[in-house]
């Protein structure tokens, strides 16, 4: 990852520095097989003061199966931090001297940058509120060229919750380094952050705006990533219910795609994409949850190794 230290941000990462994660990602499937004592010694702070599953435990999978140990809670309600109001900063300091690096999701927007600026070892952005969630987009971008055998030429749905999303924030950042047409299906409450799609602009991306899944989903679509409506992140229980599935797609929706297509999504599930869905060729998303494992042991081998 060259200079890179800590990965809070896609934006910290050039295309290259995408590229070189993707390809010792690919290297890593005959590892996560094998097993491995590269990171053999090194230890892992896992600290998730936010609700996770595929996140933490892929990211605990792909340390133990590079020979690494694992500490940490994902239960913030057992640490200081919970309980006696302690700050995020002493948290860290106090982390730091237990482990080599930390992973951290928190729900509040720039929390991992916070960390990364008290740390003296590296830290990697697991997420941080509706901001970002870089490795979830390097993993998506792992499943797309895995099953795609490229990023660039495709056409691109990204449907959902684009507002709070920050998965789709990350990888629509990071598509932008690459050449692509995307489509943004998303109700009008819910739209992408205008900062990222004028990023996608000024890169020379096509984008183009719908406000209803049928046109997120055509024939002439190659991947598409859909998304939950996010009930926490609402402030008004209302306002939730006024969108909450709005976008679900269903067996029909998807007969519209090409046979190659695929659909993608970073789950959990709600009720956005219908189980009949699942036994489709083009349902990848289960795949896509164990790129997530050699995705991190590349990020982890980055970093440390």
């Amino acid at each position: 990852m060259g200079k890179v230290k800590n990965l809070i941000s896609i934006q910290d990462l050039d295309r290259k520095g995408i590229d070189a994660i993707l390809d010792t990602a690919s290297k890593m499937e005959t590892v996560a097989i094998d097993r491995s004592d590269l990171l053999r010694g090194k230890i892992m702070a896992v600290l998730f003061f936010e609700a996770s599953t595929r996140t933490r435990l892929s990211f605990e999978s792909a340390m133990l199966r590079l020979g690494g140990g694992i500490l940490g809670f994902s239960e913030v309600t057992t640490t200081s931090a919970g309980v006696k109001g302690e700050t995020l900063a002493d948290t860290i300091r106090t982390v730091e001297r237990y482990a080599d690096v930390i992973v951290i999701r928190h729900p509040l927007d720039g929390s991992a940058r916070v960390a990364a600026e008290f740390a003296s070892i590296p830290v990697i952005n697991a997420g941080s509120g509706a901001e970002e969630h870089p490795t979830q987009a390097l993993l998506d971008f792992y499943s797309i060229r895995k099953l795609k055998g490229t990023i660039d030429g495709l056409t691109i749905s990204l449907c959902g919750d684009l507002k709070y999303g920050r998965t789709v924030h990350s990888l629509g950042m990071a598509l932008s380094q690459y050449d692509v047409s995307i489509i943004l299906a998303a109700p009008p409450s819910l739209k992408m952050k205008p900062a990222i799609i004028e990023e996608m602009k000024k890169a020379g991306i096509q984008v183009n705006q719908v406000d209803n899944i049928e046109d997120a989903i055509t024939e002439d679509v190659d991947v598409v990533y859909q998304t939950r409506i996010q009930k926490e992140r609402f402030y008004r229980e209302d306002e939730y219910f006024k969108v909450a599935g709005k976008f679900k797609i269903s067996n029909k929706d998807a007969e519209r795609l090409k046979d190659d297509a695929i659909i993608l999504h970073p789950l959990p599930r709600v009720d956005e994409i219908s189980p009949d869905v699942d036994s489709m060729p083009q349902a990848k998303y289960f795949d896509q949850v164990y790129n997530g494992v050699v995705t991190r042991m590349a990020i982890l081998k980055m970093v440390l190794g």
